[in-house]
Formats: structure tokens, C-alpha cells, sequence
């Protein structure tokens, strides 16, 4: 079985959507197919959620209205018969009706996760509808039915597994299904969502849940490239990574895809492909259990990096010094993303600020503290860098210009990460791209 995921561009215009339906009607393969709210949508059931717990409920009824009056224009651009048109209306106002009495009842998180969850019901069923007047024959699998996370927001493997078999039995004769990315029920059986990933992190489990052949990630670019081509001109897709590699690349910055979203079909090593919507002719992006080569295969940088030194010539080499200094970042759930030690400091990065003031309260007694805002990593990745010949010498030649703060290097076979400042990772990411890629 083949999984295939559409974000919201690839959905976000009737065209588009037409265009998913020869997609995935191409082969005869059974798959799942899961989709994304079409474009925009969550931002503005995000703006609806904000507007309501302000109390603003003319802004709130103000986005509602808005967003009402483009899915009425969506449809009658996709269905152009009487009955299948009349299905997607009905669609339409039973989701806007929801939205509506939102606004006369109090609002709270739980009736927030509900409203975010409006925009992949209203695509899948409108794309049900689509898909169901040219003929094409399918089920639309409820993913509220199988889709769940623990009571640590975590998801439920096992149970997805159990639940999505059985529903599939249910439908033996079929072999294509399309569902909901994103939305999922909690430990308490109310409606939440994955978070971190959304509908790639569905995607993704579900391939884990039917083991199957591949997962197709269908995106606006034709793969994972070797640098960030918003930033630098000329950049070329990799035609191949491990899971491993991914993961790091998505860590450090990579937008196509999450981290998240990497570990389910590895657990089953199940490979994920990387595609256009646009161009699907394009090769695209394979990520599986073996690397292919060794060597450099892409840089990424993470924003908004914070970088945290606490100097103490008295306690560093003391029994347990690091160890209490973690315990305070893991008090307050803050993730480290490198670390460096001399003998009279470490450094560490984090990418949040939300606890800044209470981590920096507790580290006071250890030492000296400073803090140093607005930094970025910038991560070199491929498959056994740290043992490839040259990969330091062309990596910090190409960057002796730029003001590093840190570097971590051995921590990962796949990763070299260097600490520079926000201004200047541009300025990195162009130069790397000339000097280990050769590309100007």
C-alpha cells in the first residue's frame, strides 16, 4: 500500500485539487491518501481561536465571514454538477454553522483544538465530493476514527495500528481511502491535533500502522535541497538521504519536513519520497534506511538560537557540575541543541525564550552567566562527514570571514554544527554553497 500526502498548496485551488485526483488515480496501487486544509485555512481558524479568547467576537465572526465566502467560490469552481455541488454547499454551511455557534458559546482550549480542526474535514469531504462526480470510487476514513495521542500529547502507535487494520478490513474490496491529516482524538477521546509535523507526522504514522511501501510527502518543491533556495540562487535537490540524515537536516531548518515526522517510517523502515505537486515528473527527494554515499549532501540553518556560557573556574571540573546544569533546562522543558565544554565553561544553545528568565535565575549560582540573543546554526549534513576527507578544511575556509561563536563536531557521524550570528547566517549559508558545493 501507498501512502500519499498533499499539504495545502497542493490542495489550495480547484486546479490543484483536480490535479491531485489524476495523481493519485494514476496506477492502480491501493493507497491512502491524506490531505492538508487547503491554503490558509488554519491560519485563519488560528486568527478565529485568537480573536475568541480575546473576546473579540465581531473580529472572530469578521474571519468566519471571509473564509465562508472563499470555500462558496472553491466550490463552485470544483463540482459542476447540481448534486455533487449541492453535497459540497452542504459541507460548507455544516462546518460554518460550527463556526458560528462558537461565537455564542464561552470559549476555552478544548472547543480551540475542535475549530483547528474544521479545515482538513472541510477538504477532504469537499475532495470526496470531487473525487465521487467523476467516478472514481473510495472511502473517506474519519482519521478522528483511528488517529491518537497519549496523555503526553505523544501518538498512540499500537492503538492507531489496531484501529486503522480494522477499519480497512472493513473495506476490503476498496483500494483507495483519503483522510485527514493533522487532527487526531487525545487520551481523553476529545479532539486535539499532532502539533509539531501535523499532516506529514499523519502521514507518516500511518505508513508506520500499514507498514507499507512508500510514503509520498507531495509538496511546492521538488524535494529536500542541499541549501535553502528562498535564500541562495542556485541550489539542487538531493536525490537521496537517510532517515538519519533527514532528521537532522529537518532539526537544523530544513522547512519541507519536520523532524517529527521522520521517525515512524523509520521505525518500520518504510522509505519517504519527497515530491512536487507542480512538477511531478521531477524525481524528487527519497529518504530511506541506507545513505547511498558519504560526504556532504546539504547545509540548513535553525533561527532564533540563543546561546547561554556559564563560567566558573571552581565547579566545572567538579563530580555532577553538568549534570546540574542540565537538570535546569529539563526542569523547564527547554531542548539543548549544542553543547560545548572548556575547562572553565560550557556553552549551550537553546531556541526558546519562555523560560529564559527562571533557566538564568537557577544557573546564577553556578557561575558566571552570559547569554547571547539572536544566533543561528548552520548544520552541515551527510553521511559520515566527521570521517570524510577535507570536509573541516573546506567548511572553515569557506567561512573565515564570519564570526563563529561555537562549534560541535563528533557529536553525530551525519552533523557539524557551527553557532553564528543571526546577521551573518546568509552570509554563511551563500558562502557554503560556493565553497563545499561549488555552486555560486
Amino acid at each position: 500500500m501507498k501512502i500519499m500526502k498533499f499539504g495545502g498548496t497542493s490542495v489550495g485551488k480547484p486546479e490543484r485539487m483536480q490535479q491531485v485526483a489524476n495523481l493519485i488515480t494514476k496506477d492502480s496501487e491501493p493507497k491512502i491518501v491524506v490531505l492538508s486544509a487547503l491554503s490558509g485555512t488554519t491560519n485563519s481558524l488560528v486568527s478565529i481561536g485568537d480573536a475568541m479568547a480575546k473576546g473579540d467576537k465581531i473580529e472572530a465572526k469578521k474571519i468566519i465571514d471571509t473564509l465562508e465566502a472563499h470555500y462558496h467560490a472553491f466550490v463552485n469552481d470544483l463540482l459542476k454538477k447540481d448534486a455533487t455541488k449541492a453535497k459540497g454547499e452542504a459541507v460548507i454551511a455544516e462546518h460554518f454553522d460550527f463556526l458560528n455557534i462558537i461565537l455564542k458559546i464561552s470559549f476555552n482550549e478544548a472547543l480551540n483544538k475542535d475549530i483547528l480542526a474544521q479545515g482538513e474535514l472541510m477538504s477532504t469531504k469537499l475532495f470526496s465530493a470531487y473525487l465521487e462526480e467523476n467516478g472514481i470510487a473510495h472511502v473517506l476514513l474519519p482519521a478522528l476514527d483511528f488517529m491518537q495521542i497519549d496523555a503526553n500529547d505523544e501518538p498512540y502507535l499500537d492503538a492507531i495500528r489496531v484501529k486503522l487494520n480494522r477499519l480497512l478490513q472493513q473495506h476490503k474490496d476498496q483500494k483507495l481511502f483519503v483522510t485527514q491529516g493533522y487532527i487526531c482524538r487525545n487520551a481523553r477521546g476529545e479532539v486535539d491535533n499532532l502539533k509539531r509535523g501535523g499532516s506529514d507526522y499523519t502521514a507518516s504514522l500511518i505508513a508506520a500502522a500499514v507498514n507499507a511501501a512508500v510514503c509520498e510527502i507531495w509538496t511546492d518543491i521538488d524535494g529536500m535541497h542541499n541549501n535553502d533556495p528562498r535564500i541562495v540562487k542556485k541550489t539542487l535537490p538531493v536525490e537521496k538521504l537517510s532517515f538519519d540524515e533527514a532528521a537532522e537536516l529537518a532539526y537544523f531548518g530544513a522547512k519541507i519536513l519536520h523532524p517529527t515526522c521522520i521517525w515512524p517510517a523509520q521505525q518500520e523502515k518504510v522509505p519517504v519520497k519527497l515530491l512536487n505537486t507542480m512538477q511531478p515528473e521531477a524525481a524528487g527527494t527519497t529518504i530511506m534506511q541506507d545513505a547511498g554515499s558519504v560526504g556532504v549532501k546539504a547545509v540548513a540553518a535553525k533561527d532564533g538560537i540563543i546561546a547561554i556560557k556559564i563560567k566558573s573556574s571552581r565547579m566545572l571540573l567538579a563530580y555532577g557540575f553538568l549534570r546540574k546544569i542540565f537538570e535546569v533546562f529539563e526542569k523547564y522543558k527547554t531542548p539543548i541543541d549544542m553543547v560545548t565544554t572548556s575547562e572553565v565553561a560550557v556553552s549551550v544553545t537553546i531556541d526558546s525564550d519562555a523560560h529564559l528568565a527562571a533557566i538564568l535565575k537557577e544557573l546564577d549560582p553556578f557561575g558566571t552567566v552570559e547569554v547571547d540573543k539572536d544566533q543561528a546554526i548552520v548544520s552541515i549534513v551527510g553521511n559520515e562527514i566527521a570521517q570524510t576527507p577535507d570536509v573541516l578544511k573546506k567548511l572553515f575556509d569557506s567561512i573565515a570571514e564570519v564570526p563563529v561563536r561555537m562549534v560541535s563536531y563528533g557529536g553525530s557521524r551525519h552533523n557539524i554544527s557551527v553557532l553564528v550570528p543571526a546577521a551573518n547566517k546568509i552570509q554563511t549559508l551563500q558562502l557554503l554553497n560556493k565553497g563545499v558545493f561549488g555552486l555560486e
